[in-house]
């Protein structure tokens, strides 16, 4: 142990002949100047625009013709976001919602179908309530199961099919 005191103390004290204190408190200002001045440095940021614009697209919740789904979405399933996955089949009976596509800044009619014959997919799960209305309107309630008038009444996933523009 006594050698390795004597290493530091040795290593300690040539450092200190070497230098002042000045000149550390310079090296300190200037090693904090350069860590201030990092992040101003150019960086490519290409990358964080392409995922963003990949997380808004059909395989994503905040996709603006989901605004109000509520399921699993088929374009994660095996499917599309307009067709169900093979082995499922549609329901004939849907609920509605109205969105807003930001690109065209449009309102859109979109009808939801639940795809129906497996088990839940359980990728993508997704659930948005804008402007869902109360269960004494069931078409535009996205709580029950649409499943229930196919032969097979498993839920797998839900796709939204735009019906036409809304009018105002």
């Amino acid at each position: 142990m006594r050698s390795l005191d004597r290493l530091f103390e040795n290593s300690t004290r040539a450092l200190a002949r070497r230098s002042s204190r000045r000149s550390l408190l310079a090296g300190l200002g200037q090693l904090l100047t350069g860590a201030a001045l990092l992040p101003l440095l150019p960086v490519d940021r290409g990358s964080r625009a392409r995922a963003d614009e990949h997380k808004s697209g059909p395989e994503s919740c905040d996709y603006w013709k989901y605004c109000a789904i509520d399921g699993f979405l088929c374009s994660c399933c095996g499917g599309t976001s307009t067709s169900c996955p093979p082995g499922t089949q549609p329901s004939p009976i849907t609920w509605i919602g109205t969105c807003h596509n930001p690109a065209d800044r449009r309102d859109y009619i979109v009808s939801y179908n639940d795809c129906c014959g497996k088990t839940s997919c359980g990728n993508c799960e997704c659930n948005r309530n804008e402007r869902e209305k109360p269960m004494y309107r069931p078409s535009r309630n996205n709580d029950l199961n649409w499943c229930m008038a196919n032969a097979d009444s498993n839920y797998h996933c839900s796709v939204s099919v735009i019906l036409g523009v809304a009018e105002k």
